[in-house]
């Protein structure tokens, strides 16, 4: 197949992927090793793509953001960008303390991304069963230590298949917010973490993205944009009503057919 159709196969995996507990870049990485691509330009094409589902976040969530900004001279618009900044920090300082070992660790390991994946199923699906009663129920007034801890759960998204998403809605839920505002307020989490990662990455591979590669994340970044907004729209809406135990299952199925198909030499 043309590169191209890659492209749009690997944007609609993102953006169905980024805002629920399944590990979009886990979904990715074996897509990518199934689909035979192996250039280290994909590993790029991979990070870079996932600004766009996030500026989904940014465009469906305007007019609140917006209102934030131009009230910033009151106390609770400030209290929820401090709580924001304070949320990113443990991922932005582990992210860049361990960037190389991501990049060329963590990424090139298929088992250790299953594992990953089915693990954090398990750890859903019991989540479920023996959360604590929530408390919190306003994504944009936790407390702020509640925030900061979050921000720590966050960290272990690092490891491919784990799921940002899922690392920050599970440490938000057993912090005791209810699953709706748990998940908004991974959306917003989202923001500061991945705008980050693709300024990184793009400053790191500015010399060796050309033209085609650059017209190739262009797709990407589109369809991941286009698909993420509809992910957002309905997933809060999926998560209070079904909780997280799909996504539970779907992980650990996803995760158990990827050693299968490492087994049988697939991956």
């Amino acid at each position: 197949m043309a590169d191209w159709i890659y492209a749009i196969i690997l944007g609609l995996i993102e953006g169905l992927t980024e805002f629920i507990p399944v590990s979009s870049t886990g979904h990715l990485l074996l897509s990518k090793d199934a689909l035979g691509l192996t250039a280290p330009s994909w590993d790029t094409f991979i990070v870079m793509i996932q600004l766009g589902a996030i500026l989904a976040v940014v465009a469906l969530y305007f007019g609140r953001l917006w209102r934030v900004l131009v009230t910033l001279n009151q106390a609770a618009s400030r209290r929820f960008v401090i709580s924001v900044i304070l949320g990113s920090i443990p991922g932005i300082v582990a992210g860049l303390a361990l960037h190389n070992i991501i990049k060329t660790v963590f990424f090139e390991s298929v088992s250790l991304i299953c594992i990953s994946l089915i693990i954090g199923g398990v750890v859903l699906l019991f989540l479920e069963r023996l959360a604590p009663q929530p408390r919190l129920h306003d994504a944009m007034k936790f407390p702020l230590l509640t925030s900061l801890g979050i921000g720590v759960f966050q960290c272990l998204a690092l490891v491919p298949g784990v799921s940002r998403s899922g690392a920050t809605i599970l440490g938000a839920r057993l912090l005791r917010t209810d699953s709706r505002s748990a998940a908004e307020y991974s959306f917003f989490l989202a923001i500061p973490i991945m705008f980050g990662a693709f300024v990184l990455d793009a400053w790191e591979n500015r010399k060796s993205i050309d033209m085609d590669q650059a017209g190739l994340i262009a797709i990407g970044f589109v369809v991941s944009f286009i698909i993420g907004a509809i992910v957002v729209r309905s997933m809060l809406d999926f998560v209070q009503k079904r909780g997280l135990a799909p996504f539970g299952w779907w992980r650990i199925a996803v995760g158990a057919a990827g050693l299968v198909a490492l087994k049988a030499g697939l991956l």
